[in-house]
């Protein structure tokens, strides 16, 4: 559910297309393999949508397939939109924000782990560098990391996820220091997000959906001042939008916990850490979605 669920919806910016981005993006043509300018391109970033700036793919997860087209294993979660082709054998995919076309989605050829290839037109695609992404962050905290990120990763829109440590004295924590107590630091989970796709209260109210608000210094079978629920908000609006979801729950009759603080220094945590779950096969143990709203 989104901040704006009940209200009208503005119309979708979008930029001039030249006539044989049109006949691509809007009447779902192809361009011609191996002239695409992101074919072999290898810089590290973001690939937007060139029709409405949506961010759909990450270079990380770019591969090169030998097609003739840019490819990707992976896309941002909620960004593309996949249908069954006019011809009945194929699955188009198309901008989920926009629905200019795109290109198609195959599986199964093994190309990649993920056993994906979306493989994309360049000239329905804009690059944007690292350095200069139009994206948002916001920082959560709800017990163990490992879980938090696995299902704030898996939100709409979301960039990129990180875990780390905020809230203590201590700098440069290591996981070992935190868990031993005393550093004041809480695992937490930065997300990184692209606004034109979701907004920070989807992604505060799924962190409220996703654990128990009411276990203070604790989640789950994981006990402690490190453990406990935290929003890090970076301005009065993400502060004021917290405050008004913690009314909500309360009014329903949940007594939540969750603090409230600025966000301090945020810290990564080690290596092996990220994408714990999805880096090891397994599922989360002390998380699981739980619809308050």
């Amino acid at each position: 559910m989104t901040s704006n669920a009940e209200q009208p919806q503005p119309p979708i910016k979008t930029n001039p297309l030249t006539p044989e981005e049109a006949r691509v993006i809007l009447h779902k043509g192809t361009e011609q393999a191996f002239s695409g300018k992101y074919y072999k391109f290898g810089d590290k970033g973001v690939y937007t949508c060139k029709h409405c700036d949506a961010i759909l793919f990450r270079s990380s997860d770019k591969f090169d397939s030998e097609c003739g087209w840019p490819s990707f294993d992976n896309d941002i979660p909620g960004a593309v939109k996949k249908t069954p082709d006019a011809d009945g054998r194929r699955t188009e995919i198309v901008c989920n924000r926009c629905g200019g076309h795109l290109g198609h989605v195959f599986h199964g050829e093994r190309f990649t782990a993920k056993n994906t290839r979306y493989c994309v037109n360049s000239i329905s695609l804009n690059f944007v560098p690292s350095s200069k992404m139009k994206v948002e962050k916001a920082y959560f905290a709800a017990g163990c990391f490992w879980g938090v990120e696995y299902y704030l990763e898996r939100a709409k829109g979301v960039v990129a996820t990180t875990v780390g440590y905020m809230g203590g004295m201590t700098k440069n924590p290591t996981y070992r220091q935190v868990s031993a107590g005393g550093t004041g630091h809480i695992e937490t989970v930065e997300v990184v997000y692209d606004p034109l796709q979701t907004d920070f209260e989807s992604l505060a109210r799924l962190f409220f959906e996703i654990h128990d608000p009411t276990q203070t210094d604790r989640q789950g079978p994981d006990i402690g001042e490190q453990y406990r629920g935290a929003i890090f908000y970076l301005n009065d609006g993400q502060k004021n939008t917290a405050e008004k979801l913690i009314r909500l729950l309360r009014n329903k009759g949940l007594n939540v916990v969750t603090k409230l603080e600025a966000a301090p220094t945020f810290w990564k945590a080690e290596d092996y850490h990220q994408q714990y779950y999805d880096n090891n096969g397994k599922q989360p143990y002390c998380h699981a979605y739980t619809k308050r709203f």
